[in-house]
């Protein structure tokens, strides 16, 4: 008879050996980054991207929708009424903007436990505001009402704060701060220190402590931003009145 062929050992079949937990992460993290790099090869852009670097794509044009020059739309300086939702890019995502992503956290869906319905809690800001993620105050320029927009943040971009130390997300150029491996949630993800790095100063930021406890374990990934615009007040000052 034909003799089975010998056992293969843990790494042989790829060519590629990790002798550690931590190793094994690395490399299967490597190997899913330069896929997702070949995948984005193959397609042609389905996304527009800003003049502060912000990929973004319309799911709905809203109101400017049939192409009414006078339409009315987001401007820096703006106050604007939001609902939105922060998710985790699909691992499918085939341009890192498209498909289903998961809910990290979110406002004026009824998807949180403070919330009771859709539309019962919403998110206002004033558009260029320091205060809001910088991701937010690109990205949300243009948009007309019932708009829905997703936009992809960066760490930079977003809850991370910018200095050195901590900058070293996708994006980055830092070293990324005391690395840690989460190996419950992210479990080829390094994440740098919640402590040091988290900027919870800026908004939107989540309300709940599931919310918080979610947040704190992606805000150094690159995440996205869906926002539906519900409201646009061209003039603030009205709002105090």
């Amino acid at each position: 008879g034909v003799a089975p062929p010998p056992k293969k050992k843990v790494g042989e079949s790829t060519g590629v050996k990790c002798t550690n937990v931590d190793e094994c992460q690395e490399l299967a993290y490597k190997k899913e980054e330069e896929l997702k790099l070949e995948r984005e090869k193959n397609v042609e852009p389905t996304f527009v991207t800003t003049k502060g670097n912000i990929r973004y794509k319309d799911l709905e044009i809203g109101n400017k929708g049939d192409g009414d020059a006078d339409a009315v739309v987001v401007e820096e300086g703006n106050e604007v009424t939001l609902y939105f939702k922060i998710l985790k890019v699909g691992k499918r995502s085939y341009d890192g903007i498209s498909g289903e992503g998961t809910t990290v956290f979110s406002r004026g869906y009824g998807l949180e436990d403070d919330e009771k319905a859709p539309g019962t809690k919403s998110f206002v800001t004033t558009i260029g505001s320091p205060q809001n993620i910088a991701a937010l105050n690109y990205a949300a320029l243009g948009m007309a009402v019932g708009g829905i927009r997703r936009f992809v943040v960066l760490p930079q971009k977003g809850w991370e704060k910018p200095t050195k130390l901590c900058d070293g997300g996708p994006g980055g150029s830092g070293a990324g701060g005391d690395l840690k491996t989460d190996y419950v949630v992210v479990p080829t993800a390094t994440m740098v220190s919640t402590e040091t790095c988290f900027d919870t100063a800026k908004i939107p930021f989540p309300t709940t402590y599931a919310e918080q406890r979610r947040m704190a374990q992606r805000f150094d990934q690159s995440l996205l931003m869906e926002v539906q615009v519900v409201k646009i007040n061209k003039d603030p000052k009205d709002s105090l009145l």
